[in-house]
C-alpha cells in the first residue's frame, strides 16, 4: 500500500502543496489528503485503512520543532504521532472520514489515548485547507451535541503542518505483526470503550456502498452485474474469462494512478507498480496491498497456473507468474477488463 505514496504524493505534490490547496480546488476525483493525530499510530493507521475509498494511510510525526523526527526523538521534539490519509472522493467523503475518526479515538481525552499518555499522543484534527476546516469544526459541533462522550470533546482543530513518515517498520504494523497488535490493543482500553459509546455502531465503516456489508464485499447478484458490466468485462470476471492480448483498454495506459476492481471499486494495482511485460494484457509486479486479491490452483486448459482474484469480491482478474521484473520477481497478468482506473492526476497520457 505504502507504494501509492509515490503517485498520489511525490509525483503528483509535495506534502507543502497538499497543505496549501484552499486557493486553487482540486479536479473532481482527484486523490485528497488530511492528517489526523489520535494516540497510536498503529490503531489509527489500521483503523482508515480500514475504510472503503482509503487509499494508503501513513504513520508518522507531525508538529513538532525538528524537521527529520526519528521514534526516539519526536516526543522529545514536541511531535505528535499522526496520520497521513490518502482517499478517492468519489468513494469516501472528509465528513466521512472525520465519523470515523471520532469513532476510533477517545476525542474527550486531552492528554493521550487510552493506555498511552502524554502530549506526544494527543488526539489532534489537522486541516490542510479553509473546506477541511469548515467541515471540521461543523463534525466536531455534530459529535459535541450528541451527547456520546464521557466528557466535553477535548480535540483541537488546527492548521496542518510538515509531516515526517515514520521508521518502515512502524508502517502497517496491524498486518505485517497481528499478534503483537492484537495483544496491545486488546489490552489498550478501546474495544470496551467504543462498545460501551457507540454499541454496534462501533467500528461501521460509514463509506461502505450498499453492495458491501459494512465493508466486507460480497457478489452482487448475477442479474445486476449483467445490467453493469459488458459482455465482456461480465465474461472475464465472471466465467473466468480471457480478453484478446493488445485490444484491451489499459495495457499501454501509463497514466499514474489506481486500478481497481470493475466490480466493486476495490483498490487492487498501482501504476507505480505497473510494466510493460511485451504479452498484450495489463502487468503489475506486485498488488497495491498483498490483501486485496487472492491466489488459487489453476489446472483448466491442460495447464497448471496461479489465478487471481479480488480477495473482497472474488472476481476473476488474471492469472500470476514467476517471471516478473525485480524487486519481486511477479508478473500478475491480468486482464483490462477486470478492471477500472482511477487517475491520479489529470497530466499523464494514454500512447496512441
Amino acid at each position: 500500500m505504502k507504494r501509492l505514496i509515490v503517485t498520489i504524493l511525490a509525483s503528483v505534490m509535495s506534502f507543502a502543496a497538499v497543505a496549501n490547496l484552499g486557493a486553487k480546488p482540486l479536479p473532481a476525483g482527484t486523490p485528497q489528503s488530511a492528517l489526523f493525530a489520535g494516540g497510536c499510530f498503529w490503531s489509527l493507521e489500521s483503523a482508515f485503512e480500514n475504510i472503503y475509498g482509503v487509499i494508503t494511510a501513513v504513520s508518522g510525526y507531525t508538529g513538532g520543532s525538528s524537521k527529520k523526527p526519528t521514534y526516539e526523538t519526536y516526543a522529545r521534539d514536541g511531535h505528535v504521532e499522526a496520520v497521513l490519509v490518502t482517499w478517492d472522493p468519489n468513494r469516501v467523503t472528509y465528513a466521512e472520514l472525520l465519523d470515523a475518526y471520532w469513532r476510533h479515538t477517545n476525542p474527550a481525552d486531552g492528554g493521550g489515548q487510552f493506555v498511552d499518555r502524554g502530549p506526544n499522543y494527543r488526539p489532534i484534527v489537522y486541516f490542510m485547507d479553509e473546506p477541511q476546516r469548515t467541515t471540521a469544526e461543523a463534525s466536531k459541533a455534530e459529535l459535541a451535541r450528541s451527547g456520546k462522550l464521557p466528557g466535553p470533546v477535548a480535540v483541537p482543530i488546527s492548521k496542518a503542518g510538515a509531516f515526517s513518515p515514520a521508521e518502515e517498520y512502524h508502517q502497517d504494523f496491524a498486518r505485517n505483526n497481528p499478534d503483537a497488535y492484537q495483544a496491545y490493543n486488546s489490552l489498550s482500553g478501546r474495544r470496551e470503550f467504543f462498545a460501551k459509546t457507540w454499541g454496534k455502531e462501533a467500528l461501521m465503516d460509514p463509506a461502505a456502498p450498499p453492495k458491501s456489508n459494512n465493508g466486507v464485499w460480497n457478489k452482487p447478484a448475477t442479474v445486476e452485474l449483467r445490467k453493469r458490466l459488458t459482455p465482456m468485462q461480465f465474461d472475464v470476471t465472471q466465467n473466468e474469462g480471457t480478453e484478446p492480448a493488445f485490444g484491451n483498454e489499459y495495457y499501454q495506459n501509463e497514466q499514474p494512478g489506481i486500478y481497481v476492481d470493475v466490480v466493486s471499486g476495490e483498490p487492487l494495482f498501482s501504476s507505480t507498480d505497473k510494466y510493460d511485460s511485451g504479452t498484450g494484457w495489463p502487468s503489475f509486479y506486485a498488488p497495491a496491498d498483498k490483501d486485496s486479491v487472492s491466489e488459487h490452483d489453476d489446472s483448466s486448459f491442460f495447464m497448471r497456473r496461479t489465478e487471481v482474484r479480488c480477495a473482497k469480491c472474488e472476481a476473476h482478474l488474471g492469472h500470476v507468474f514467476p517471471d516478473g521484473p525485480k524487486p519481486t520477481g511477479a508478473r500478475y497478468c491480468i486482464n483490462g477488463a477486470a478492471l477500472d482506473f482511477d487517475a491520479g492526476d489529470d497530466s499523464g497520457k494514454t500512447k496512441a
